[in-house]
This record gives structure tokens, C-alpha cells and sequence, in this order.
């Protein structure tokens, strides 16, 4: 199929990782990336001003925005509205409270019904004679958060998916404050809510408007949120969750087709785009962002191994020579 008149690109940009087995760089992911502390670029690798899908990485902002439109969550509910979760029963049973607590159940919810990516609640549901349900998608938590702010706020909550909807025209008020970039275009994720264009600098400005947030304000209740609950955020084991928990002061999200995004109290921010899509060399890329931030390591959330014959022969690194050469920062 040839490409659509006009179609906008993501640029392949410039070597992010490397992806090692034994003593051969077998492949590479390439991609943008930024680095920033309060008064400078501490590292920035292909284009961090190009447009992009930021995916679920737009789930803190867009937590903001329900809070600002009168959202009764509690620090549970708020941090799952905030995740990507697994499924885990914990998951289920917050993403059930927050729909109770506006006298609603899970046939209100309109995200794409899923299976659990937990491995313990998938063959629980299998075993069960069940299948994919909106509830166990791991986005279950922001929509349960949608579906109640429409009623805090008197709005109409069947149509709530509506790019039109007022809550969804609050998210793209808030993104456009935060990131400091009005959004250009608008589609639809995968859970189906809609889904606003950003920047990686306007990505890296929104986190760290987070992270930095004094105490008592709602982008405060949003970071502390996270900070408190970081299994909510993600699961046991996933990158946001344990990078979090491993780094005081954290707020971390991930987003499909390979986007990270991540911030610390004082300006401090790492945000990238793999452009292939991949989530593999995220955790690497975390890191090092990181240690350029004033953080030590090692972590074992940041180690992505190359397998032969299911045991580690090599591992995904980041391209550091490369961007000592070739970034502008």
C-alpha cells in the first residue's frame, strides 16, 4: 500500500542503542532523545522538536486535567489513571472503585477490552472460561478516571470518548499549557480515547512541571501519586514501576512505539523516541539519561539481555560514542 498523499514521518533520527551478541553490534535502534537539567541540554540525539505520538506517556497530563475538571480520585485511583497497568487483581480493584464511586460498573467503560498482560490474572481468566474485558486492558484505570470526572463535572459521560467531549477538549487546554506545543494533529490510541501530537521538549517541559510541583497544588497530587503507588503505574517487574521505586523523587511513564518519559524534582527530565517503534532499549536509555542527571546506578531495571539458547550472550546498550560524536548539545 503506497503512503497517503501528505503523510507526516516521524525522522528515523540518529543511533540511540545498539543491540550486542557476543562482540557484534547485530542491529541498532535509532531514534531522538533529550536530557535536561534546569538551565541546559545535557544531551540531545536526533530531533526532539519533530511531532510525535507521546501514547500513554500523555496519561500524567491528562490525570491533571481530570483533577482540574473537579475528579474525586483518591491517591489509588489517581495513580492508576496515570498507568498502563497488567491486570493484576490490585489493578482490577482500583479501576472498579473509581467507576463505584460514581455508582457506575465496568459496561460504562469504552476502551478496547484486553486480556490481562499479567501472567497470574491471564490464566486465572482463561481458567475461568473468560476473555478479553475492558476492565483487565491496561488502560482501564484512565477511563474509569474519565468516566468520573464526567459525572463530578455534570458532563455526559456515554460520549466521553469524543475528541468534541468537553473533558477531552480540557486534556488538549491542559497539554497545550504544559508542553508549551499546541497540538497539530489528532487520532485515535489504542484504547480508543482520543489522542493529541506533542514534541519530546514539550514532553520533557510537562514532566518536569510535575515533578517540580510545590506541595498542595493538583500537578503535586498527580506526581505524588505516582511516587507513592509505583506498582499502579505499571506492575511488578516493569521499568516505570521499578525505576520509581529505585529513584526518590521519580515520576516515570512509558508510551507505545517505544517513548519514554521521565522526570526529577529541579528541571531535571529524560524523554526519548525510539523511531522503530520498539520498547527494548528504553530501560538503557533511562538510565543513562539519569546518570548524566546526577543519579547512580547501577540498577537492575536498566539490564535488557540478548538471549541464545534462552541464556544472556550479549545485551541492548546505549550508543554512547555515538552521541559523544554526533549530538548538539
Amino acid at each position: 500500500m503506497r503512503p497517503a498523499p501528505g503523510l507526516l514521518r516521524t525522522p528515523p533520527g540518529e543511533p540511540l542503542a545498539w543491540v550486542v551478541r557476543g562482540r557484534l553490534a547485530e542491529s541498532v535502534h535509532t531514534g531522538h532523545m533529550l536530557v535536561l537539567d534546569s538551565v541546559s541540554e545535557r544531551l540531545r540525539v536526533g530531533d526532539p522538536d519533530s511531532p510525535l505520538f507521546a501514547r500513554s506517556s500523555l496519561k500524567p497530563i491528562q490525570a491533571l486535567a481530570m483533577l482540574r475538571a473537579g475528579a474525586n480520585l483518591d491517591g489509588a485511583q489517581l495513580a492508576l489513571a496515570c498507568g498502563s497497568h497488567v491486570g493484576s487483581d490490585e489493578h482490577v480493584r482500583v479501576a472498579r472503585s473509581t467507576l463505584a464511586s460514581v455508582g457506575l460498573a465496568a459496561d460504562a467503560l469504552q476502551n478496547t477490552p484486553d486480556w490481562p498482560q499479567d501472567r497470574r490474572a491471564r490464566s486465572a481468566v482463561v481458567r475461568a472460561g473468560g476473555g478479553p474485558t475492558a476492565l483487565t486492558q491496561n488502560c482501564s484505570g484512565k477511563h474509569a478516571a474519565m468516566i468520573a470526572t464526567c459525572v463530578a463535572a455534570g458532563w455526559e459521560p456515554s460520549t466521553y470518548t469524543s475528541p468534541s467531549h468537553p473533558l477531552q477538549r480540557r486534556i488538549a487546554e491542559t497539554l497545550t499549557e504544559l508542553t508549551g506545543v499546541r497540538p497539530d494533529e489528532v487520532a485515535v490510541d489504542g484504547c480508543g480515547a482520543p489522542l493529541l501530537s506533542s514534541t519530546l521538549r514539550g514532553l520533557a517541559r510537562a514532566f518536569s512541571t510535575l515533578a517540580d510541583a510545590g506541595p498542595g497544588t493538583l500537578e503535586r497530587r498527580v506526581a505524588d501519586a505516582m511516587r507513592a503507588r509505583p506498582q499502579l503505574v505499571a506492575g511488578e517487574g516493569r521499568t516505570d514501576t521499578e525505576a520509581m521505586r529505585s529513584t526518590p523523587g521519580l515520576i516515570c511513564k512509558h508510551g507505545a512505539e517505544g517513548v519514554i518519559a521521565a522526570a526529577l524534582p529541579g528541571g531535571r527530565a529524560v524523554v526519548a523516541k525510539i523511531a522503530d517503534g520498539s520498547a527494548r532499549p528504553a530501560p538503557v536509555l533511562l538510565a543513562e539519561g539519569l546518570r548524566r542527571l546526577g543519579e547512580h546506578g547501577p540498577w537492575e531495571w536498566e539490564k535488557v539481555p540478548v538471549l541464545g539458547h534462552g541464556e544472556p550472550v550479549g545485551s541492548v546498550v546505549a550508543a554512547v560514542e555515538s552521541w559523544q560524536e554526533d549530538s548538539r548539545s
